[in-house]
């Protein structure tokens, strides 16, 4: 869809801080209140946005997050219901569908390495007719960098996910707050407090406190790249060699890319995952040369894959129940 400038920057701010007022939002892109909160319903509404989500640090929470690559049988009726069991069960954090190396990646959460192991065998076993073959890895990190491809020439910045597991302790009060923010993060203060039945300035406090735990990372949008004419691309990357000046290096060329997404460290066969949103396989092609030639002497090869649907999962809501 064709976007005009003052889409755009709403849409680079929103994803900056989708918790932003409407005034202060109008502000910046200057023009009126009304004709902001209008053009954000249009965006909605075309399904341009297709949510407002709150970046949340499950690592803060004391869970280890585990990757899991699959490729699979060419029976769709199978792997329609393999995907609606997965769906279905809490510990699956985020999946997603794709074309290339592999058909399917998800990331599953779990407290330890044991009950990982259990479950992930399970799931691997029932449904081993079906699997051709798989790949496990760990998430250590990941870079998440605020889109740039709506181009509008904003800073590229960029939040922590995961890193060191920390077990943190939420109540029943910061529960409820992460239970609604997590895929409303635009939802009015005065609406929250009424939810989670708690005056205004004490869920301001329990907001900042799990800002500062950094359980919350930042406030965002979930975008259709299709309706912006962009696609999702993953390059998988081998190294030969991975100093730590190396990889100061990849992560500042990585910033700089207008399309970048996500920079993930990884303990897999690969070392890294490195995520675009690009026009076309083109273009995906001419960042992944210009990579390969810069760090010709580090990088040993790379595999990629283009996500085709990608969903944070409904029961993510579950895994934030509150600790005593």
């Amino acid at each position: 869809m064709d976007l005009d400038i003052v889409d755009r920057k709403i849409l680079s701010e929103l994803d900056m801080n989708c918790r932003i007022s409407n005034t202060s939002l109008a502000k910046k892109v200057k023009k009126s209140r009304e004709a902001v909160k209008y053009r954000i319903q249009k965006l909605v509404e075309k399904k341009i946005i297709k949510g407002f989500i709150t970046s949340i640090n499950p690592n803060r929470l004391g869970y280890y997050m585990f990757k899991v690559y699959l490729k699979l049988e060419n029976i769709p009726e199978k792997k329609e219901r393999f995907i609606e069991e997965l769906k279905s069960k809490k510990e699956i954090y985020w999946y997603g569908i794709s074309d290339g190396a592999y058909d399917l990646v998800f990331a599953m959460l779990s407290k330890n390495i044991t009950e990982y192991y259990i479950k992930i065998n399970s799931i691997l076993s029932e449904w081993k007719d079906l699997i051709i073959s798989k790949v496990l890895g760990t998430m250590v990190d990941t870079r998440q960098y605020n889109k740039r491809f709506f181009d509008v020439g904003v800073d590229s910045n960029f939040e922590i996910f995961g890193g060191e597991v920390v077990d943190n302790k939420i109540d029943e009060l910061d529960s409820k707050i992460l239970n609604i923010l997590a895929n409303n993060a635009r939802i009015p203060l005065l609406e929250l407090s009424r939810k989670v039945k708690a005056n205004i300035e004490t869920v301001k406090l329990h907001i900042k406190k799990l800002e500062k735990e950094k359980i919350i990372l930042s406030y965002r949008i979930d975008v259709d790249l299709n309706k912006l004419n962009l696609e999702f691309f993953k390059a998988m990357i081998y190294f030969k060699k991975l100093s730590k000046k190396d990889e100061e290096e990849i992560l500042n060329w990585m910033q700089i890319q207008k399309s970048s997404l996500h920079y993930i460290r990884s303990l897999a066969p690969w070392e890294a995952e490195l995520e675009f949103a690009v026009k076309n396989y083109q273009e995906f092609n001419k960042i992944i040369n210009d990579l390969t030639e810069k760090f010709s002497s580090i990088i040993r090869n790379h595999e990629h894959l283009i996500l085709i649907k990608e969903s944070w999962m409904p029961a993510y809501h579950e895994m934030l129940t509150s600790k005593k």
